[in-house]
């Protein structure tokens, strides 16, 4: 299977035209995203998985805010750290070398790719941790069993005089770790 052709499979079904919705502000909800991906409405946990998937499809990030945009509002909810969790991995082949396809709390596939790269930032607790890059400028952070057995398939190399740890996918190399 070539990459274009597993990344068009796992793709993103049903996502509305958010970008194209230009609605007033409307002020703040009391929506939280708590640092393990959880929604919560006035701090009771939302329960329904449906309701959070719907909210999740409207979801954006601007300047470093999160939205619930839809066409006739837009109001601003609080996330701790990324609103989504990748709770599971697996490899898959590729045309261009084994793929890394990642799970998302929602349910969500997504392939390790220059379209959805993992890149290294600061979490709220200023550890350099890797973070899956999304649409609408959202992040996916890795759950912490992920993290650790991805971990485990990591090869260091040399660069710059620091030593990286690093996964490749598909045949592109992307920095999980650097000491």
């Amino acid at each position: 299977m070539n990459l274009a052709s597993l990344q068009q499979q796992l793709q993103q079904a049903d996502m509305p035209p958010v970008e194209s919705w230009q609605p007033e502000f409307c002020g703040d909800i009391a929506i939280h995203i708590d640092a393990e991906g959880r929604w919560f409405y006035q701090d009771s946990l939302i329960q329904r998985p449906a309701l959070v998937k719907l909210f999740a499809s409207v979801l954006v990030r601007q300047q470093q805010e999160y939205f619930l945009q839809t066409p006739v509002e837009k109001v601003r909810i609080s996330v701790a750290d990324a609103p989504l969790l990748i709770t599971d991995w697996h490899w898959q082949p590729t045309d261009t070398g084994q793929a890394l396809v990642l799970s998302t709390n929602l349910q969500q596939q997504l392939v390790v790719s220059p379209a959805y790269p993992l890149l290294l930032q600061q979490d709220p607790q200023q550890q350099l941790l890797p973070y899956l890059q999304l649409w609408r400028g959202l992040q996916a952070k890795l759950s912490r069993n992920v993290y650790y057995q991805l971990a485990e398939q990591t090869n260091a190399i040399w660069c710059d005089g620091r030593e990286h740890y690093q996964l490749k996918s598909a045949g592109y190399p992307f920095s999980f770790a650097i000491v």
